[in-house]
Parts: C-alpha cells; structure tokens; sequence
C-alpha cells in the first residue's frame, strides 16, 4: 500500500449523507472539476457537461444520492454549508429544467436523462468508485477529467494518484500500529498527545482545536436532530426513523429544552445496563437516520458508518461525565489515528473491501478511542481496536435497494456496542498476552478485502440486497 500522511482534518469531514464515497465523494469530485474550469479561465466557455459514473457508482449511486451530489457539485454548493433542506429540491429544479448554473456563475443545459450516464457494465481499474467529467467548450474543444472516490470522503484525480494530501515533516510519522507503539514508548506520550504534536506540523494548535469543536458541533447536532425527528426515509423502502420514539420512551417526560439539558435529562435516567444499551442504539440510529435522510454528519470514517463514534462517544459524555473539550480532543485524536492505520494498510471504502472497511474500522476507531478515555494504556487502545476489527472481519456490503438504510442503520448500533465491549475487555486484559495484534488484523482485513467477490462490496448484487422482493436497486 502507498505511504499517507493522514491528518484529523483529512480523517474526519463534515458532510451530507448518505456515503461517503457515493455521496461526499463525488460531489467534492464535481465541486473540483467546476472549480478547475474557472481556474484556467474557460467555466464560462463551457456549452455542455456530461458526466460518466462506472462500476458501484452506477450500481448504486442513485440510491446513495450519487446523481444529487454530482449536480450539486458541479453547481459550487458546498457540502460542509448547503442548507440539507434543500438537497433534493436543488436537485430536483435542475431535473425539472434541465439547467444547471456551472460553479454557481455559469448556466448551461443539462438533460439528466443523457447528460449523466449510469456504465452499469463498465469498471476502471485503479478504483471502483470511479467517474468522468467531460466538458465541451464553446471552440470545439472537450476537457475531460476521470476521478476516483476512495472511501471516506477521500477523492483523487486520474494521474495523481499518489499524493492524497500535501506532505510534511511529521515528529512522529506513523504507517502501522508498531510504527504508533514504538513512538509511545521511546516518548512516553499517549497516543493522542502524538496525535496533537503530528498536527502542529499541519497548522497551528488553536486551528486543530477549532476544527475538532466544529465536528464535535457537527456531531452533537446530527444526534439531536436525529433524536428529535419523525417521519419515513426517502428512498421507497418505507424505513420509519425510530430515533425519535425511542428517545421519547426514554426520556419518559423528563423535560429538556436543548443538548445540554438533554444530556442531564439522560442522565438522570439512571445507569441500568438495558437503559445504557437502549441509549448508545438510540445515538446510532439517530444519526444514521439522519445520513440516509440527506443531512448533516460527520464520516467517521464514512458515512455508512457515521453513527458508530457518534454513538460510542455520547455513551462516555453522558453515561462517564466526558462532556469537556479536552476528552472530546482526546477522543477524537485517537480515533482519527487508528482509522488512519487501516487505512493506509488496508481500506476503508466498502467498494473495496466490504462493510468490514466501515462498520469494522469505525469501531475499532471508537474502541481504541474510548479506551483511552477511560485510563487505557497505549498498548491496551491498540488491542481495543484490534478486538473490535477481529469480531467484523468479513462483514459484507448488501444495501437494499442500493440505500444506505437496511442493513447499514442497525449495523451502526451493533458496532458501537462492540466497540464499547471491546474497549472495556481491552482495560480487563493485559495486552503483553494478546495473540493477535493490530497490524496483523489490519493485514488480514486487507486479505479478507481481496478475496471477498465483488457482489458483496456496495454494489447491492448479492446478500440481503438480493433476498428481499422490495430489493431492487433505485436505478
């Protein structure tokens, strides 16, 4: 595998639902090949735009959004910013009149129907999740551009493939779980307090913490809101959110008027191991609803599985009193450094190596982070993580009807309830006689990834996603 420098901030995106690869990816993809246009001076040259999606993208975008996030970001719109009420309106405008106004400033003709091609049969090499943007200028002249979603939000274009993101001295430069463990010993640092230093060498100190407040902000707003709305996911499969009823049943008319007086009117609740479990689902669900519903999440370390952190963070601020920024950093540093491991040993888009590559590596990114939080030793996260990797190896991807909602919502509930279990096993154990470490479960995921058939990584050709009458995919 090619040699990363991955930062909290390339780790953790703000973005819309429901993929990160599906979704977020390609519309950063749109957004880039808009904005490259205007870059050499010939947006307002271009008289059309057609765009190719290939292989999963074709299988499955439309379910996971794929043709309202390449309209929207061929647009200009922005993901981090662009009101979620008005994703599918947007969307839906530029269908109904077949106009879209080119990097916010240029409109010109779009037919969906021709100008946004589904190559169901057609694969390129180097990725899955592949697609081409080609744009005819008014001299007769075409610009074509192909770029690769590669899981996470993570987009890079045909010919640069090997620079993700801008490279830098790091104190600590890390590409393994033994790289992380020898770094913690000759230092004698925590695992996010490495993590911490490695980002100075990207920004200042104030701007990493800025950044983590704004997810942290992201994230407590997408489990509120998921908390707090009912109706049915779009899509046609008739899912009913639950989130809400749930929290409703919870609470049981304990009153609140915002997160904070939430999160007391939790915790007043008690800590009964039924009512702790019913509340670490309820995060879950809540924020995967709101993913497959077009809103706001943080992938973490994708979209599919946004809610596992999510989750298994609110379970240590409400249920272990967490809610200060310096845990919710220390959190968040940890997890971002294991997710980093696997993927640069391994993956994390489940095109390429199953639901293992989200659910499996979102876990054991929120063990290992957890772990810490709770005293864990350096060498007791890793084996956190590992323990959570180890019981999802071989997970699948078989969305029905190619959308991110059954089984992908209640998968988010198991894996943060692994992820917890995982932790708390990792600080009763003593990791010096641990048989498996992390780098080697990193390694036979990876393994796993290759061998797994291609009908089972998000293309919804084969497991649940062909068992069910009402599993056709929205295509």
């Amino acid at each position: 595998m090619m040699k990363e420098q991955i930062s909290i901030v390339d780790m953790f995106k703000i973005g819309i639902g429901p993929s990160s690869s599906h979704t977020l990816g390609p519309w950063r993809a749109a957004q880039r090949f808009a904005a490259g246009l205007a870059q050499r001076g010939i947006l307002t040259d271009t008289e059309s735009v057609k765009v190719l999606l290939y292989g999963s993208l074709a299988k499955t975008g439309i379910g996971h959004g794929t043709d309202i996030a390449v309209l929207l970001g061929l647009s200009g719109d922005d993901p981090v910013t662009f009101p979620v009420d008005d994703v599918q309106p947007k969307a839906n405008r530029i269908k109904r009149h077949q106009l879209l106004l080119l990097g916010g400033i240029h409109e010109i003709p779009f037919e969906y129907a021709t100008d946004l091609m589904l190559l169901y049969a057609e694969s390129l090499p180097f990725h899955p999740n592949a697609m081409t943007f080609q744009a005819l200028l008014a001299d007769g002249k075409a610009i074509s551009e192909t770029y690769y979603s590669i899981g996470g939000g993570f987009v890079i274009q045909e010919g640069n493939e090997a620079q993700l993101t801008e490279e830098v001295d790091l104190p600590f430069p890390v590409q393994s779980a033994h790289d992380l463990l020898g770094w913690c010993i000759r230092t004698g640092l925590a695992i996010s307090d490495l993590v911490l230093e490695n980002e100075q060498a990207w920004r200042p100190e104030t701007e990493t913490n800025e950044h983590v407040c704004q997810l942290f902000t992201a994230i407590r707003t997408c489990v509120y809101r998921g908390c707090h709305t009912e109706g049915t996911l779009p899509g046609g499969l008739g899912v009913a959110r639950r989130a809400h009823q749930l929290n409703k049943k919870l609470t049981a008319g304990r009153t609140y008027h915002d997160y904070d007086s939430w999160i007391a009117a939790i915790r007043a609740g008690g800590n009964q191991f039924p009512y702790i479990l019913d509340w670490v689902s309820c995060f879950a669900l809540a924020v995967n609803e709101e993913n497959a519903a077009f809103g706001r999440v943080v992938t973490a370390p994708t979209n599919g599985a946004a809610g596992v952190i999510p989750a298994v963070l609110h379970y240590f601020i409400v249920f272990h009193d967490g809610l200060n920024e310096t845990k919710i950093r220390q959190f968040i540093a940890v997890a971002s450094e294991i997710g980093s491991i696997f993927k640069k040993g391994a993956t994390i888009s489940a095109a390429m190596g199953g639901c293992q590559a989200e659910i499996g590596v979102s876990a054991a990114m929120a063990a290992g982070a957890l772990a810490e939080c709770l005293g864990g030793s350096q060498r007791q996260v890793l084996m956190a993580a590992e323990i959570a990797m180890e019981h999802h190896l071989g997970l699948t991807c078989d969305p029905i009807g190619g959308l991110v909602q059954i089984p992908c919502i209640e998968r988010n509930t198991m894996g943060a309830v692994k992820a917890i279990t995982a932790a708390q096993l990792a600080l009763q154990s003593n990791p010096d006689k641990a048989k498996v470490s992390l780098d080697t479960v990193v390694k036979t995921m990876w393994e796993t990834a290759q061998d797994m058939h291609v009908k089972y990584k998000e293309t919804a050709d084969g497991g649940l996603a062909v068992q069910l009458p009402l599993s056709l995919p929205e295509c």
